[in-house]
This record gives structure tokens, sequence and C-alpha cells, in this order.
């Protein structure tokens, strides 16, 4: 399904990606974030919270086998992925939050993966290897820091980084697209209506729930918008790289199954929700008040 030479090209991918993540922060970011933590504490609820939830719904209640349910749970777990920040700023959301949310999911997901995953997993009594998975984490901080370091020294070159890292996320799409999915034809034939409605569902429902949450938190529509499209757009490209490094063989493989189809479709789902929310955007909407909420 993913070979030696696409792991080591989706391994650096993932690196550049991290690196534009970082790229995108400064210290003051940080600073205002804990000043104003609120929308970050909507953030981490909604992606450590209501995602996993999710994920664990659909691997309970869809007839699919334990393989796939990994796969759904490792997807359900990882924390908001780059692309989200593209179509928070098509769709007119509050791009700085978006980052900010994204970043600080990924940093908390350090700790928050491998604690979610242990009790999910454990209740559906699956065996997943955490240890792996807390490594994997860990070494991808590195290129956030080196990301955040670069813009330090000059923005310029952290800005380039940034848009390179954005942009990369959205190319590693177009590359599954084009490499994979002509070569495994017939595992998409032969996928059971189970693994690709929860391929398909996890994102409309972290749309859905996400959405739900900002309005009944009465957050500004432009931060309502930013937090359903952080909800919903898990980082793909970063379950299918800690499946790739954490198991092996067609167990691996078969993991892979649900991060590789959400990761095609969610792009899909995402573009139609960013055209409801471009045609619900109207200038009777508030101004954007100071701050992130």
């Amino acid at each position: 399904m993913v070979g030696p030479l696409e792991q080591a090209i989706l391994a650096l991918m993932i690196f550049v990606i991290m690196l534009g993540m970082g790229a995108s922060l400064t210290p003051r970011d940080f600073a205002l974030a804990l000043k104003r933590p609120y929308g970050l504490g909507v953030g981490v609820v909604a992606q450590f919270g209501f995602m996993p939830l999710i994920g664990f719904a659909l691997a309970t209640t869809l007839p699919v086998s334990d393989t796939i349910k990994i796969g759904i749970l490792i997807m359900a777990c990882m924390p908001g992925g780059t692309t989200s920040n593209i179509f928070t700023y098509f769709s007119k959301g509050n791009l700085a939050l978006s980052v900010l949310m994204t970043v600080t999911s990924t940093v908390f997901g350090v700790i928050l993966i491998p604690v979610v995953l242990l009790v999910y997993a454990g209740a559906l009594d699956l065996d997943i290897p955490r240890e792996n998975i807390v490594v994997t984490l860990v070494l991808l901080l590195v290129p956030v820091a080196i990301g955040m370091i670069l813009r330090k020294v000059s923005a310029n070159v952290g800005a380039v980084t940034e848009f390179f890292g954005s942009l990369l996320a959205l190319f590693f799409i177009l590359f599954l697209i084009v490499s994979w999915i002509p070569r495994n034809w017939e595992f998409l034939l032969a996928t059971t209506w189970g693994t690709y409605f929860a391929s398909i569902m996890l994102g409309l429902f972290g749309f859905g729930i996400g959405y739900g949450f900002a309005k009944l938190l009465r957050l500004h529509p432009r931060n309502a918008r930013t937090v359903a499209l952080e909800t919903g757009i898990q980082n793909g490209p970063l379950a299918i790289a800690i499946i790739a490094f954490t198991f092996s063989g067609s167990e691996a493989q078969a993991v892979m199954a649900v991060p590789v189809l959400y990761s095609l479709f969610i792009v899909m789902s995402s573009a139609a929700l960013t055209l409801w929310f471009r045609r619900i955007n109207t200038a009777a909407e508030q101004p954007l008040p100071n701050g992130l909420l």
C-alpha cells in the first residue's frame, strides 16, 4: 500500500510540514495564547475530547476488523492538520486562531494522544504500541522548534518555510491520488462500506460537532468556522507516518487504510464546507474583536 520509497518521501514531507508549522510561530504567539487561553482550550477539547469519542463510536458500531478499528482510533486521536489553516483562510475564518490551535494540539498531542489511545484501545481490547507513537511524536517536535528558530533568525525565511510547509500538506494529498490510487485500485474495490463510512464520516462528524460546540459557546462566527475546520481536519500525513514507523508488514497496510482514505476524502468535504461558509459569510457579521475570541 505504501512502499519504502513512499515512506521515505512521506518522512521528508512530514519534516517539511512540521518545519513550516514551526515557522508560522513566534514566542509572542504563545504569550498571546496564554493570555487568552479560552479559544485554545476549546480546540484542545474538540481535538482530544470529541474526535476520539467519535472514532470510538465508529469503531464500536461499524462491522470492521480490529486492524481497521486501530486505524480509526489513531486517525481520530491525531492533532489538527496544517491543511485546516488553508481552508480557514478561504473560509474567512480566524487564521491566527487556526494556526495556534493546530500547533497547540500538536504539542499537547505528545502527551494526550498516547493517553487517549490507551483509554479507547483498552475499551476495545486492542493492542497499540504506544511507546513507538510517543517517540515519533517527540521527534516531530524537533522540526517545529527548528522552524521557530528560522522565523526568529529571518522573518522572510520563516514566511517562505511556512508557505512551503502548508503547500506540501496539500501536495501530499495529490501525491496519494496520483501514485497510490492506481496501484491500489483492487484494494479500493475490495474495501468494505464500513471502512469508507468511517473514513468519510470521521471528518464530517468533526465538522458538525465542532461547529455546534462553538455556536453553543456563542463564539464569533469567524471563530466558529475556525473551530469546525480545526476539529474535522485531522493530520492525516502524521497518522500515516506514525503507522508506517510503528507497525510492519501486512498489519501496517491494513491499519493505514482509514488514514489514507480519510486524507483523500477530507479535501473534498473541506472544500464543500468552505463554499458553504463563504455563502453564509454576509456583510452583516460583526467585525472580528480584538484577540482570538
